[in-house]
């Protein structure tokens, strides 16, 4: 209905065809340019110019205004109704301005606007149809009559000729109305058929979508109990991360002041060493021996005693260098624990017997949907239930028994 609104209001209120290069007056109708234009001229001589639809006046012909949003719309409503407009058969005897048929007369071979039908001959052999532009295809081809019948043996539509003196005499023939109810009856059947097929496919489809959004449901599932998973061990390597590189970088600070301390004590060292040697140096330049005889502690600067007794006992005390076994053994040892928790799923044979109990599972045990396998994980599961006794075992028991026993 709205589709068939739609299409009246595309109609030029001239010609009552579909507008074609629909134009617009200054009152904000819509014509046919040529249309327009050929009113327009007719009212030329008259010296005054009025719009068809509204009679509005004006002394100076009116300027036409392309109707872009018009012109628009009629090439995407036209372009989804092609057959539609195919089919538009008008009647022949309005020719001044095409009318839509609403019957077509096979004997006069004419179609009828409601008009030119009121005056029709009213005799039986004036067969009215629907309206048709191809009157031909409604007559026998060969005795170009009307085709009233059908034969069944044939599968065809035949004229009364055909029947009585032609090629279908003696053949079983029907009513074309008859033909035509048997033929529905029978699509009918066809059309519950496939009505029950579209049934069952949907429901087909159905059935389907709910599977892929189990599948769905249990991908989500593992996405998440799988970004837990990896979340959980970066959390565990980024802690041993920050637990090595704090204990090898208390080591070297350590290394390092006690290298701190065995420098200081070698510059005191070289310190004392050096005003030795420049007292040394002053004494060998004097040339009074008597002077030279009578400096006092000549003895303490001749004492070369070394100290690498003292360095040694410092390297001992503070260690010499790093102790990178340390290190390893915290960076391994930390890398098996967090392996530890990521295991492999459990292994359980004729598991088609097996239906997992949640209130009996220990919190880091994650158990499959279908409840059939488990797997070791170190997110906490929080199973529904968990008694007491079961939350510090590695363990899940079977609500149901195995067919051994």
């Amino acid at each position: 209905m709205a589709s068939a609104d739609l299409r009246k209001e595309l109609d030029c209120s001239i010609c009552l065809n579909v507008y074609t290069d629909p134009v617009n007056l200054k009152c904000g109708h819509n014509f046919c340019q040529v249309c327009i234009d050929r009113v327009l001229d007719s009212q030329k001589g008259s010296g005054r110019y009025f719009c068809p639809e509204c009679r509005e006046e004006s002394r100076e012909r009116p300027t036409l205004y392309r109707n872009i949003t018009l012109r628009n719309i009629l090439k995407n409503f036209l372009s989804t109704e092609p057959e539609q407009e195919e089919s538009r058969v008008f009647c022949t005897h309005c020719v001044d301005s095409p009318v839509l048929a609403v019957k077509s007369c096979l004997l006069c071979e004419a179609s009828l606007c409601d008009k030119h039908l009121r005056v029709h001959s009213k005799s039986p052999e004036h067969v009215l149809c629907d309206p048709t532009s191809n009157l031909e295809s409604r007559k026998c081809p060969i005795h170009k009559k009307t085709l009233e019948y059908y034969c069944r043996l044939d599968a065809t539509c035949i004229c009364l000729a055909c029947r009585l003196d032609g090629a279908h005499r003696g053949h079983q023939v029907e009513m074309l109305e008859e033909a035509s109810k048997k033929k529905k009856n029978q699509l009918r059947n066809f059309e519950q058929k496939i009505a029950t097929q579209i049934k069952d496919i949907k429901k087909r489809a159905q059935n389907l979508q709910k599977r892929q959004r189990k599948a769905q449901e249990k991908a989500d599932g593992e996405t998440e109990r799988v970004t837990a998973l990896f979340r959980d061990l970066r959390r565990r390597l980024e802690d041993l991360e920050k637990r090595v590189l704090g204990d090898i970088t208390k080591q070297a600070e350590q290394v390092s002041n006690a290298f701190g301390d065995i420098i200081r004590q070698l510059e005191v060292e070289q310190d004392k060493l050096s005003r030795k040697r420049r007292l040394i140096e002053k004494l060998c330049n004097v040339t009074d021996p008597l002077t030279v005889l009578q400096e006092p502690d000549t003895d303490d600067l001749c004492d070369t005693e070394e100290g690498d007794d003292e360095v040694g006992e410092l390297l001992d005390k503070h260690g010499g260098d790093l102790n990178v076994a340390d290190f390893q053994r915290t960076l391994y040892t930390g890398l098996s624990d967090i392996m530890s928790g990521v295991k492999k799923p459990v292994s359980t044979q004729d598991s088609a017997g097996i239906l997992l109990d949640l209130n009996t599972a220990n919190n880091y045990l994650h158990i499959s949907d279908d409840r059939k396998t488990i797997s070791w994980t170190t997110v906490d599961q929080n199973h529904p239930g968990t008694a007491e006794k079961f939350k510090d075992h590695p363990q899940v028991l079977s609500s149901n028994r195995f067919s051994s026993g």
